[in-house]
């Protein structure tokens, strides 16, 4: 028998509206409940309102059925297999693309559990206990559902809390490769799977970077925050004039001329070791046609939210002086503390700061294999602009 919660009534209509999260503000009674455990949560007089998994701090109940079920094996399996069918019937994966995310969170159904396939290869990253606790469940309905998989990684230690973190390490639960070559929109790229940010690579992107492409031809690109050549790599294979990326990271830009070579155009290439914010210092007003701007979360909370408006205001001004007239801004946030509105009204003031006109012609978000829930709108958390730059 699970343990039981019991929720405020002001916490039901939420729970009607399907949305997945309880908040311990709205949590009355959890007692002999565990971190992870697996709860049945109740009205205060005792109605049963949902299963789903107990876990300390601000959101304290992650809703995984709104039906009295056991979170078993059978659970996991029909909830992997319904992830797998939508993406199939997104062609994925295709003769062209074996890279995509195979599970997206509350998007799918399960608040916490990431897991991203690489050609023969899935990475499961769990963010919470209570989905950690599942995996070896998760892990038989891929094996299951799944043959053809020959690698399954758990890359979850470091986004685990603590103190659970600390009794888990990352580990090969089938096969163990480091390294995997994809193909992307018919683009190679070499995936390390172990060292590497995130699950290994920025599937979310995959559709942004083919609308880049269409318009490189013939143009000069600039790649800030260029991780391992994502946008560099598309830009180059619709035959841009010239490509420079630029990272922070030695390692990402090791991985970078790895994935660079494999285009045969490293002579059009040039990748630098720099902070951004330095080199659009140093470049003259008109060197670059394209500027794509796709900086890591400068915001994971809201405590940080001011200052990560600033950071975004300070380097897409930068962007839009350096680029040429005519020529045009790629520009993203990934932080889900900086909503849609929000991200378009500190580019605005950049434009202003700027003084010069701007034009969006394109607003983008994830890929359809990163699904937003329509009861979970935080779901939704990467948002660009195209500009066309005057």
């Amino acid at each position: 028998m699970n343990p039981i919660v019991k929720i405020k009534n002001d916490r039901i209509a939420s729970i009607k509206r399907k949305h997945p999260w309880i908040f311990s503000r709205g949590v009355i009674d959890y007692d002999h409940c565990e971190e992870g455990d697996i709860v049945e949560i109740q009205s205060q007089k005792g109605d049963f309102q949902a299963i789903g998994y107990f876990q300390e701090g601000s959101i304290m109940l992650r809703i995984l059925s709104f039906e009295k079920i056991e979170i078993d094996q059978k659970f996991w399996d029909d909830l992997i297999l319904k992830a797998i069918n939508l993406r199939k019937s997104l062609n994925l994966p295709s003769d062209e693309t074996n890279a995509f995310r195979l599970f997206h969170g509350e998007g799918d159904g399960a608040s916490g559990l990431i897991i991203d396939r690489y050609n023969n290869a899935v990475v499961i990253q769990c963010h919470t206990t209570g989905i950690h606790r599942q995996i070896d469940l998760i892990k038989k309905s891929i094996e299951k559902h799944l043959p053809e998989i020959s690698i399954i990684y758990d890359k979850s230690k470091n986004v685990l809390p603590d103190p659970y973190s600390r009794s888990v390490e990352d580990e090969f639960l089938k096969g163990e490769s480091n390294a995997v070559q994809i193909l992307e929109n018919g683009h190679k790229f070499q995936i390390e799977l172990i060292e590497s940010q995130k699950t290994g690579f920025f599937l979310d992107q995959r559709d942004n970077r083919k609308l880049l492409g269409e318009f490189a031809k013939g143009k000069s690109v600039l790649n800030l925050y260029c991780y391992t050549g994502g946008f560099s790599i598309y830009a180059l294979n619709n035959s841009a004039k010239a490509v420079c990326s630029i990272d922070s990271s030695k390692k990402a830009i090791a991985m970078l001329n790895e994935n660079v070579a494999l285009t045969g155009k490293s002579s059009i290439h040039e990748s630098l070791t720099e902070d951004v914010n330095q080199y659009l210092k140093q470049i003259k007003d008109d060197e670059y046609d394209i500027i794509v701007v796709d900086p890591p979360a400068f915001a994971k909370n809201q405590r940080k939210k001011h200052n990560a408006v600033q950071a975004y205001k300070r380097v897409n001004k930068a962007a839009i002086d350096k680029v040429k007239k005519g020529g045009m801004i790629f520009t993203f946030s990934c932080s889900q503390v900086i909503d849609v509105q929000l991200f378009q009204d500190t580019i605005t003031a950049a434009a202003i700061e700027s003084g010069r006109d701007c034009q969006i012609l394109y607003r983008m978000s994830q890929g359809a294999d990163h699904p937003v829930n329509i009861f979970h709108p935080e779901g939704k958390y990467l948002k660009g602009l195209v500009l066309k730059v005057q």
